[in-house]
């Protein structure tokens, strides 16, 4: 009989109770991987956006939440001014139930501004101009809202026709309900407010001066913040929040996981107490009943740690066609994600496992065979 024989037996020596400590851990794995795949995905998500529309900074509040406070947009014609600013254009982005959608992002852009740029007319066109009361769509959202060119589609109190379908080149974009940012103002009733300033610098410009540039506008706009287009969402208050709340409520799911392997791991100890003993008798020295146990708490963790990434991932994809969260980011799976979650999960194995390995090897031989 092999080491590793000894191992796997222990864990289907009780395959009910097994199973049930499988699932535990499966269930607190799967949590870690849905909660800070969405994390992620939104970070990720974001970033791909300002990376297709070309934005290398972004000028904003971002202490108010995920969507950040509006401001005057007369703060576009001071960036404007200053050395090293290429283009700028002017966005008002709000969050709105927009009929059976609980939520989705509508983007008033100023009018002949480059966040027009890259977007792919698939059907219809874009509005005539910075007046028409007209709407496109990202294709994601036309999917969601089921809507079509010529149909109509309700913002806050107003009806405003489809003229276009739109391939945005990102999630985020093709999420999201797109007019002219005068159209929008005049909707929500922000007259001449704004909540980004989007800014690209010439090409090739040094880093070192995008930060001086940032510097700068931070002067002109003390209330809020200039960042690099790649710092933007990391370092907004919303996202910091919802980053720690996910970790935490899956933190809560581990600390279940390491209690339900600890205790798996202690009765198992407890009902082989002869069988230790017959291997210490027979020449097994105590860290090797001690490695015998962690092995099969790693093990356990291990297995729980595949399981519950596949939960993870099933949970993701489900997550990812849902009204509520289609369009709105693309949930994380990579490799990183996947890997760091068995690796947690065979973490908390072993660290469940010390404990009763100890116990165990702790036994006297004598008095275990006489047990």
């Amino acid at each position: 009989m092999t080491f590793f024989t000894v191992v796997v037996r222990g864990l289907i020596r009780r395959p009910v109770r097994t199973g049930l400590t499988l699932l535990g851990i499966s269930i607190g794995i799967g949590a870690v991987v849905t909660l800070v795949g969405m994390s992620w995905g939104y970070e990720k998500s974001i970033g791909k956006q300002l990376d297709v529309i070309g934005i290398d900074v972004v000028v904003s509040n971002m202490s108010g939440g995920l969507m950040p406070k509006v401001f005057d947009e007369t703060l576009q014609d001071k960036v404007a001014a200053l050395p090293k600013v290429a283009d700028t254009t002017t966005v008002l982005m709000l969050m709105l139930s927009i009929e059976d959608a609980p939520m989705m992002m509508v983007s008033g852009r100023e009018w002949g501004g480059f966040t027009w740029e890259k977007l792919e007319v698939l059907e219809g066109r874009l509005p005539k101009d910075d007046k028409e009361f007209a709407v496109v769509l990202g294709k994601l959202a036309a999917e969601v809202l089921k809507k079509k060119v010529g149909d109509t589609v309700q913002i806050e109190a107003d009806e405003l026709p489809v003229v276009g379908i739109v391939d945005g080149h990102a999630v985020v974009e093709n999420g999201a309900v797109i007019l002219s940012l005068s159209v929008l103002q005049e909707i929500s009733s922000n007259q001449g407010k704004v909540n980004f300033v989007d800014v690209r610098v010439p090409e090739g410009t040094p880093e070192k001066e995008v930060m001086e540039l940032c510097e700068t506008v931070n002067g002109l706009f003390p209330e809020g913040r200039a960042k690099l287009a790649s710092e933007v969402v990391g370092t907004s208050q919303g996202y910091r929040l919802a980053r720690a709340m996910s970790w935490s409520t899956s933190l809560l799911a581990i600390i279940v996981g390491v209690l339900g392997v600890m205790n798996t791991m202690l009765m198992t100890v407890f009902e082989r107490t002869h069988e230790i003993g017959i291997l210490l008798a027979v020449g097994w020295k105590r860290r090797r009943i001690l490695y015998m146990v962690l092995c099969e708490s790693a093990l356990l963790g291990f297995l729980g740690g595949v399981t519950g990434v596949g939960l993870g991932a099933l949970g993701l994809k489900i997550l990812e066609v849902t009204p509520a969260i289609r369009g709105l980011l693309e949930p994380d799976l990579s490799p990183k994600l996947l890997l760091t979650s068995v690796a947690i999960a065979v973490v908390v194995g072993v660290v469940s496992g010390l404990y009763p390995g100890w116990r165990s090897s702790r036994l006297s031989p004598s008095r275990a065979l006489n047990l």
